[in-house]
């Protein structure tokens, strides 16, 4: 005479089937498992979308610095380029004024 005993498990990640039988020739376990929702898989996808987003507004943040230090400079080299004129200008009308 064969007995058979079934158990299942479902803790909603993992589904579980033990099939227990006993008969003449012996008594015989069967595991199933099956399961996993690939739940680790779209969160792993998740983080690497996220991961290039940073990534790529780091980049985007670090070229724009590099923009602006560039005008800053230009913009000071000007200032200077300015201040000389107006040097050479008061000398010239110093000179004017008074010539030695």
């Amino acid at each position: 005479m064969t007995e058979e005993k079934i158990t299942e498990r479902d803790d909603g990640v993992t589904r579980e089937t033990t099939v227990e039988r006993n008969d003449d020739a012996g008594h015989t376990t069967v595991v199933e498992r099956s399961g996993g929702s690939g739940a680790g898989w779209v969160i792993a996808f998740v983080l690497l979308i996220a991961v290039a987003a940073g990534i790529y507004f780091l980049t985007q943040t670090n070229a724009r610095e590099a923009v602006e230090t560039e005008a800053i400079t230009g913009a000071a080299g000007d200032i200077g380029d300015a201040a000389d004129e107006v040097g050479e200008a008061a000398g010239e009308a110093a000179d004017a004024i008074n010539p030695n």
